[in-house]
């Protein structure tokens, strides 16, 4: 069994993740996925982190129209690789954070439990602020662009939209449940799948 996790930004995706990992005894692919991507597709780290999850209406826009030009974007060589590292660790049970793992998964016909976390922007927000990665930026802000980027990124590579409730085993308000109970939570869900 692999398990992905889609998250909204800011509604603890990697800590979820983390502590899954450490309960089930089963890795976690997240940051590492970065590297691995990187290794497969040529890319640098830091073209993967900046392109492997992320997208903007106007670099979907130029992506879409470069792409039907014959034209192999950055974008989409880095997903192919994503696609690639996702199917080679689903050999064997896993953690998988984003990156359209849950539709790569089902397209090819092999096994997940998928998992969708989210909150209100009030209680992302905190999360925001403890990573300190908004800059000089409004966090409020930040966050909106920042699930705007992953939405369209989604969308771009999968046709639907994230969060829609029929692509996931369970969604979790993770701003009401609270992150240790949705930790506990899952962890019942998910001891005797593994």
């Amino acid at each position: 069994m692999v398990i992905t996790i889609s998250r909204e930004y800011g509604a603890y995706g990697r800590s979820v993740a983390k502590a899954l990992s450490s309960r089930l005894g089963i890795e976690y692919y997240d940051v590492d996925f970065v590297r691995m991507t990187a290794k497969v597709s040529g890319y640098s780290e830091e073209d993967v982190s900046r392109e492997g999850e992320d997208m903007s209406e106007g670099r979907r826009f130029v992506n879409h129209f470069l792409s039907t030009q014959a034209y192999n974007s950055s974008y989409d060589a880095i997903f192919q690789a994503q696609r690639e590292v996702i199917l080679d660790l689903a050999k064997k049970p896993c953690i998988i954070v984003g990156r359209c793992s849950n539709y790569i998964l089902r397209e090819e016909g092999l096994p997940s439990f998928d998992i969708f976390l989210y909150a209100d922007i009030k209680d992302r927000k905190v999360r925001a602020e403890e990573l300190k990665e908004y800059g000089k930026m409004d966090v409020e802000k930040y966050i909106e662009k920042r699930d705007h980027w992953r939405k369209t990124y989604y969308r771009a590579y999968t046709g639907r939209e994230m969060g829609e409730y029929k692509d996931y085993d369970i969604s979790l308000n993770i701003g009401k449940i609270g992150v240790d109970n949705c930790i506990n939570l899952l962890t019942n869900l998910l001891k005797n799948r593994i």
